[in-house]
């Protein structure tokens, strides 16, 4: 009974072998592989491969290389992990990498240098007592010439300030009955200068000597608030509307008259090519005219008519550097500078 006890016990428990398992354990983990089979997942075939080429390299040809070689291959290597001994791979976990030589930071953009700012002063730099500068919107007052010398209206009196050595002198002082001057402006020799006055006449005098060469008349019936040069004539814009061309070295000096303001002229600007004539009035009319196409027998008609601005047209300005593109300023009504390609006129 006691036998069969025993039995009975055996078969509800067998024993088991305890190398069996632990055999079975062995085979079931991934952990502890037998029998020395590499795990392809964690190799690196292109490294092994390069490994094997690299020896068989250097078995084939022998090439002596130099301390300084020797010393950047090392480092290369280091620096793309290319310096390790074992090719296979037993273990899941791949070799861990040397450290890099270059630190986490290289990698890392670094901000271009950005240029330095122009720093703009915020006050003037010189500052000129002008006390009776006439307070009048239509007048052109002031003229920077070529020679670095500014002429400056005020009242009857016309001043020169060099800029060179900052001295002052007086040009000219009209009579109440002819002033007070009206406009001024520089011609391209930096030595002559045109001075328009309120009773309709243009003084030309020479800055050098202090002498009055002669008088433009018959041009305008009244005031000359806006010049500008073309070489040797002097373009004139009066409160009549009138834009007149005069020829500075003949005594008849009208070659041409321009009509096309109903209000005063208070802008003339000549392109660099002297061939356009650009002009602004208070009539807020913005006229582009082509000595090409003048004649001095019949008021010359207007290449272009813009009456784009809402308020009176004063700074004109061509630029320097791309023909045939005009800037013109509205006055406070208008608030806007606009842009022109004059030869198919449109706003750039």
């Amino acid at each position: 009974m006691d036998a069969g006890g025993s039995f009975g016990m055996l078969n509800k428990s067998p024993s088991r072998n305890p190398l069996q398992e632990h055999v079975l354990h062995r085979r079931n983990s991934k952990e502890n592989l037998d029998r020395f089979i590499p795990n392809r997942s964690a190799m690196d075939f292109d490294y092994a491969y390069y490994m094997l080429m690299e020896a068989r390299k250097g078995k084939e040809n022998p090439v002596a290389s130099s301390p300084a070689k020797e010393a950047y291959r090392k480092q290369l290597a280091e620096a793309l992990n290319l310096n390790r001994s074992r090719i296979l791979a037993f273990k899941n976990k791949p070799p861990t990498p040397a450290e890099s030589l270059f630190p986490e930071t290289a990698s890392v953009p670094q901000a271009k240098p950005t240029k330095p700012r122009r720093s703009i002063p915020q006050t003037s730099e010189r500052t000129l007592d002008a006390p009776e500068i006439i307070d009048d919107y239509y007048l052109n007052l002031l003229d920077w010439g070529s020679s670095n010398v500014l002429a400056i209206a005020l009242g009857n009196t016309v001043y020169l300030w060099d800029a060179t050595d900052s001295s002052t002198s007086e040009l000219v002082t009209v009579d109440e009955d002819t002033g007070p001057i009206t406009s001024v402006s520089w011609a391209p020799d930096g030595r002559h200068i045109a001075v328009g006055l309120n009773n309709s006449e243009v003084q030309l005098w020479d800055s050098t000597s202090n002498k009055q060469l002669r008088t433009l008349r018959g041009g305008h019936e009244s005031r000359v608030g806006a010049m500008d040069w073309n070489n040797h004539v002097l373009s004139t814009g009066g409160m009549d509307g009138l834009i007149i061309n005069n020829d500075v070295r003949i005594r008849n000096h009208i070659v041409e008259t321009y009509r096309g303001h109903h209000q005063e002229v208070c802008g003339l600007k000549w392109s660099a090519s002297g061939q356009q004539l650009a002009s602004g009035g208070n009539d807020n009319l913005l006229h582009i005219w082509d000595r090409s196409v003048a004649s001095s027998n019949s008021p010359t008609q207007w290449l272009h008519r813009l009456e784009d601005h809402t308020a009176a047209v004063k700074a004109l300005a061509w630029c320097p550097f791309q023909a045939n593109l005009l800037a013109s300023g509205g006055g406070g009504g208008d608030r806007c500078i606009k842009f022109w390609n004059t030869p198919i006129l449109e706003l750039a």
